[in-house]
């Protein structure tokens, strides 16, 4: 079955604010249930947390995404155990080294994809700063050496990174394509040219959600014709505690996270149900 599965992460549950309350991993699990949400993005590299999460979400049919973060070719074995044991869709890849040549990447990435190969779970690179894809043209020349290279789109570290102009040019606009060309799932945060993660629920940064919508329909229209329209399409609402969120002078979070991430899920379900909509006719 075709569709749009939209995630929730659970790193973004997190509150952080000067109160000191944090809920716990199940009540926060209960209200991304409540929510209607169809699964969840979590670490990967414990196993006793991730056994947690599966035996909260019982026999609900709801996606794992597995976050890990290695350093070396090894260091994706204990992550590809533990999601084979526990039924995760895929793993979210952030490539915790900065090389500054790209043939330094090659033994990693193709480590990496043999070992996904090899426990049959798909394994896509995030783009993300402060890791192999922290540059975009860097992660566009690796893309030319590996043209089926599979990534996660996240693209408020591109936008903030390479601070597009706004209006964001063509030959930019290019480029982000060539990305959600090469993206098999999608990570949701709404940057500007300054800030990677803004406050959507503020009229004047329309013009920013706009933007973002503009480029996750790309991104869900080519996913459609790759991969088939049988195939979900995971896109997950990753709006993250502070330093993330933009705070206020007392120290917390200048909106309810939470409250934007039901408005983002909201917002992304239209843009597929518009899609399929299109197509279908």
């Amino acid at each position: 079955m075709g569709g749009l599965i939209v995630l929730q992460s659970l790193w973004a549950m997190e509150r952080r604010q000067t109160d000191g309350v944090e809920r716990s991993l199940e009540e926060n699990l209960a209200l991304i249930i409540q929510a209607g949400f169809g699964g969840v993005s979590a670490h990967c590299t414990n196993r006793d947390n991730v056994r947690r999460i599966v035996s909260v979400l019982g026999d609900r049919d709801m996606a794992i995404e597995g976050q890990a973060f290695p350093k070396t070719i090894d260091d994706l074995k204990p992550v590809l155990d533990i999601a084979s044991e526990f039924g995760v869709r895929h793993i979210n890849l952030q490539p915790d080294v900065r090389p500054r040549r790209l043939e330094d990447c090659f033994p990693l990435i193709e480590g990496w994809r043999r070992l996904g190969e090899e426990a049959d779970i798909p394994v896509y690179i995030e783009t993300h700063r402060d890791r192999m894809t922290t540059d975009l043209y860097f992660t566009l020349d690796l893309l030319d050496r590996y043209p089926d290279l599979r990534l996660i789109a996240d693209l408020s570290h591109i936008l903030v990174g390479r601070e597009f102009a706004w209006p964001v040019s063509d030959e930019n606009h290019a480029l982000v394509h060539r990305i959600l060309d090469a993206s098999w799932a999608f990570h949701g945060r709404v940057a500007t040219r300054e800030q990677v993660q803004i406050e959507i629920s503020f009229p004047h940064h329309r013009p920013w959600v706009d933007l973002f919508l503009r480029w996750w329909d790309y991104g869900f229209r080519g996913f459609r014709r790759r991969a088939g329209r049988e195939v979900p399409i995971c896109f997950t609402c990753e709006l993250g505690p502070k330093p993330y969120a933009i705070t206020g002078r007392d120290g917390n979070d200048t909106t309810d996270r939470w409250a934007e991430s039901l408005m983002m899920k909201e917002l992304v379900e239209q843009l597929y149900a518009k899609i399929e909509s299109e197509e279908e006719h």
